[in-house]
């Protein structure tokens, strides 16, 4: 995710666009479409065909709208559902820190270990949530892991999930054992069901993206009307109609495309939600309240949220 301050450097801003691998993608079929623009004004004006074309103007005013309202509905979309993301990763700090919290004044003063059990379990259920919503989770990066847990892990589909169980586990035998009263376990339940919650919502926004009909329809409808636009504008505008048909592409397939790259919140693109930073965040949270072993991990933080062109 690039960073920055709203209102203070406007070009300063503007120069993060050459970092975005959706602007690149932008500003290739950009040059595509003046390239395609130029060909067939300089084919129009060498024949002498432009006057034999009459397409009018108005038509592509009223497709304009039309796929104006089209696209604001596809980025409200998109920007919803990273928009919710971004409420569940931040409900995910809360509740990781009222958990540790909970665990840090309801289990005995004298047990260390189990302090130390649920802020590596908090910890690692936040990393591996991170890598779970993009391509698997890599347990090479998940911290204090032995042999046992590793292998453990590496037999299950869902990382996440078996981290939950442990966590859940470890509070049922304590309640069992009498270390923690009726009132205690109730009220650490809720905060342990939580993360399921959460992860659940996760998964959902990212296994239903847009439908696919609409997509390839709206992809089809920027592209026709790209490939028309040149037509309309070149018995008005001639050679004008170059660097207008490149400006009217820009807008309407970058809406697009930005869309696209918002709608699933969990990659490594430059507009998703920073999650490596806030897992991260997280596991230094549980462990100044429960454990103060802080796991030496600055290069593999630096891995899980690093920009892949």
């Amino acid at each position: 995710m690039i960073y920055y301050k709203t209102n203070q450097n406007w070009f300063g801003d503007v120069r993060h666009l050459a970092t975005s691998w959706t602007m690149v993608r932008i500003v290739r079929s950009v040059i595509g479409i003046g390239l395609y623009a130029t060909v067939l004004c300089v084919v129009m004006d060498y024949f002498n065909w432009d006057h034999e074309i009459n397409m009018n103007t108005g038509v592509f005013s009223l497709l304009g709208v039309m796929l104006s309202i089209l696209l604001v509905f596809r980025t409200n979309s998109a920007y919803d559902r990273w928009w919710e993301g971004r409420k569940q990763w931040g409900a995910l700090v809360n509740n990781s820190r009222n958990l540790a919290i909970y665990v840090q004044t309801m289990f005995p003063k004298e047990d260390r270990e189990v302090r130390h059990f649920m802020a590596v379990r908090i910890a690692n259920f936040c990393i591996s949530l991170v890598e779970h919503l993009r391509n698997g989770v890599h347990l090479e990066k998940l911290i204090f892991l032995s042999k046992t847990e590793r292998a453990t892990y590496e037999a299950k589909d869902h990382v996440p999930n078996q981290i939950a169980l442990e966590i859940f586990d470890r509070i049922a035998e304590s309640h069992r054992r009498g270390d923690l009263s009726q009132g205690d376990y109730l009220n650490i339940k809720a905060q342990q069901e939580s993360l399921l919650d959460i992860l659940g919502a996760c998964e959902r926004i990212k296994k239903t993206p847009i439908p696919f009909s609409y997509a390839v329809y709206l992809k089809i409808f920027i592209s026709a009307y790209g490939l028309m636009l040149p037509f309309a504008l070149l018995t008005t505008f001639h050679y004008s109609t170059i660097p207008l048909s490149m400006l009217l592409f820009f807008a309407l397939l970058g809406v697009e495309l930005l869309g696209e790259e918002i709608e699933d919140p969990f990659g490594l693109d430059c507009n998703d939600l920073p999650t490596g930073d806030i897992a991260h965040t997280i596991k230094k949270n549980v462990f100044e309240i429960l454990d103060q072993r802080q796991p030496d991990l600055e290069e593999k933080e630096r891995e899980l949220y690093e920009k892949v062109f």
